[in-house]
């Protein structure tokens, strides 16, 4: 099975022979993973090359259209007469003065105030993750290779995408997680109508094992046998933060890493965006963030590795407890060849720092999130990130869809009688019991005592 086009294909990563399009993730030669390779020259020329000025024209034949990612089309691999069915993507980039204020100090809080942004896809359509980006794009190559039954391996957010859009475009869906998942991730899946097998082992289990199914049945995996597709809607968080920022490339990028593909792929997107012009090139430092119960990439960087040691996961963050991720080489690369680091958390101040983020900006994000804060406060604390530098922290999932580790954080409030009488006492006590408490030494000195 293959598509007739002519300005993507198919290519080894490592030695480059060609593929053209069809759905396979290996080289058959080297055994090393597939990648989408562009013609350049054709999307500049379709984009606007050859007018008195390209780059306006291009970019904005770009900013005409829609706000998805679908206007980033020409830089997707979508088969010919594709047209979407959802505006999934174009998530809000502002930036985050208060969470600023917190992770760099008082004494540079204003100035990291103007430089700090979220960008946050914990509200991307349909099912509140940067995983509706890439499923997006999967599935549009399954429809054209003629699938229908699509299947993928998920720690659960790409559960969730892969049975909402199969439902949209009326494929039938298996969904292969570990048993251990949150439930308010399977829920999210099963609603959807697809098929949810639960097994009792570790993701890189399930993986495995949705790899051999892959072998045996006529199915489009999104992350085995179209993986190369499925991977390059990550570009459109890369493509989004350029535009939001005015056609602008920022200083650093703090990225969950679970697999890898993210961090790579934003990459990617920024060095496609200088190529065509549409940004002035520069220098932009990426960040990888780990939990730190299952941390193989970061351990990686931390120890000047190039390859990753395979770990078996013991974290609440379980979206990214991947022990032996299929794009840790090449996240590594990513880090080190930009002049990044890569950081890792606790499951303690993973929880801390989803309520930071929820207390200082108003945004509820899921443990991946959580782990994205909890790192880029470690780096801002060693210089690594400077007030002055443009830094966008990357959230990638809502935290209505991991709420099972906040489970006894919160108390419940005991109810009142519905009489004003009742608030105001209410409101003394709570007032009372917030009051800080004055030292030991003060309250002597306050009662006439001598010290």
């Amino acid at each position: 099975m293959s598509t007739d086009q002519t300005h993507y294909e198919l290519r080894c990563r490592e030695c480059g022979r060609r593929f053209g399009n069809q759905p396979r993730s290996i080289c058959e030669e080297c055994f090393s993973p597939l990648e989408v390779a562009y013609d350049y020259d054709w999307i500049r020329y379709l984009l606007g090359e050859g007018t008195i000025d390209p780059v306006r024209t291009m970019r904005e034949r770009i900013t005409q259209r829609a706000p998805s990612m679908w206007r980033y089309s020409d830089l997707l691999p979508l088969p010919e007469g594709f047209e979407p069915r959802l505006p999934v993507g174009f998530t809000p980039l502002f930036r985050a003065p208060q969470l600023a204020a917190k992770l760099a100090g008082n004494g540079e809080a204003r100035t990291a105030a103007q430089n700090l942004y979220i960008k946050n896809d914990a509200v991307c359509l349909p099912t509140l993750s940067f995983k509706d980006r890439v499923v997006a794009v999967a599935l549009a190559q399954a429809r054209a290779f003629g699938f229908d039954t699509v299947a993928c391996s998920s720690t659960g957010n790409l559960a969730n995408a892969v049975a909402a859009h199969a439902a949209r475009l009326g494929l039938k869906a298996w969904i292969f997680i570990p048993a251990d998942l949150e439930p308010a991730k399977i829920l999210g899946t099963q609603v959807f109508g697809a098929n949810v097998v639960r097994i009792s082992g570790s993701y890189d289990q399930v993986n495995r094992l949705c790899s051999q199914i892959a072998d045996e049945r006529n199915w489009g995996f999104v992350n085995v046998n179209l993986r190369p597709y499925y991977s390059e809607g990550s570009k459109t968080v890369g493509f989004e933060i350029a535009e939001q920022l005015g056609w602008r490339l920022p200083d650093n990028v703090v990225v969950p890493m679970a697999g890898g593909s993210l961090i790579i792929k934003i990459k990617k997107a920024f060095d496609e965006l200088s190529k065509l012009g549409l940004v002035e090139e520069k220098p932009v430092r990426f960040f990888g963030g780990q939990a730190t119960g299952c941390s193989p990439i970061s351990t990686a960087v931390k120890t000047g590795n190039t390859e990753i040691e395979p770990q078996k996961p013991a974290t609440i963050a379980r979206s990214l407890a991947i022990g032996n991720p299929a794009d840790g080489h090449y996240a590594i690369k990513t880090i080190k060849g930009t002049g990044g680091w890569s950081e890792d958390v606790s499951d303690p101040e993973v929880i801390d720092s989803i309520r930071l983020l929820a207390e200082t900006e108003g945004i509820f994000t899921e443990t991946a999130g959580g782990v994205t804060v909890g790192c880029a406060a470690k780096l801002y604390r060693q210089d690594r990130i400077l007030a002055e530098e443009t830094t966008v922290l990357c959230i990638t999932g809502n935290g209505l869809k991991t709420t099972d580790v906040l489970a006894g954080i919160y108390e419940a409030e005991r109810p009142i009688a519905p009489k004003l009488t009742e608030f105001e006492k209410y409101l003394e006590e709570t007032l009372a019991a917030s009051k800080p408490r004055q030292p030991e030494v003060a309250r002597e000195a306050a009662a006439g005592i001598a010290v």
